[in-house]
């Protein structure tokens, strides 16, 4: 078992930056993390992966070019950089490492294929 924990959310102007974190609670090298987020009364979806050795990353549309996710495993843990906010972007982000080594998320793939965080809030004002 695993446990994630995310940190940095907040409120903040459109426009603004946030740095979210999250923080494992075990070595993580071999696994790949991704970043998911759950506006109200929307599904969650997909923001932003990295791989188990940090060499690839894939965004969404909506946060490319904004957004950037990166890894740090002598800490554990994973970083989300968030720039150029807007309010579309206000959602619970959460954190989820795979389960299985060297497998990446896959759309639509069962959400048990995961460890999950508790999730951070992001609000983004007008």
């Amino acid at each position: 078992q695993v446990q994630l924990v995310e940190s940095g959310g907040g409120l903040v102007q459109a426009g603004g930056s946030l740095r979210l974190s999250c923080a494992a609670s075990r070595a993580f090298s071999s696994y790949a993390v991704g970043w998911f987020r759950q506006a109200p009364g929307k599904e969650r979806e997909f923001a932003a992966q990295i791989t188990w050795g940090g060499g690839r990353t894939s965004y969404a549309d909506s946060v490319q070019g904004r957004f950037t996710i990166s890894r740090d495993n002598a800490k554990t843990t994973v970083y989300l950089q968030m720039s150029s906010l807007k309010p579309e972007d206000t959602a619970v982000y959460y954190c989820a490492q795979k389960k299985n080594k060297y497998s990446d998320f896959v759309a639509g793939e069962p959400r048990d294929l995961a460890y999950w965080g508790q999730g951070t809030q992001v609000t983004v004002s007008s």
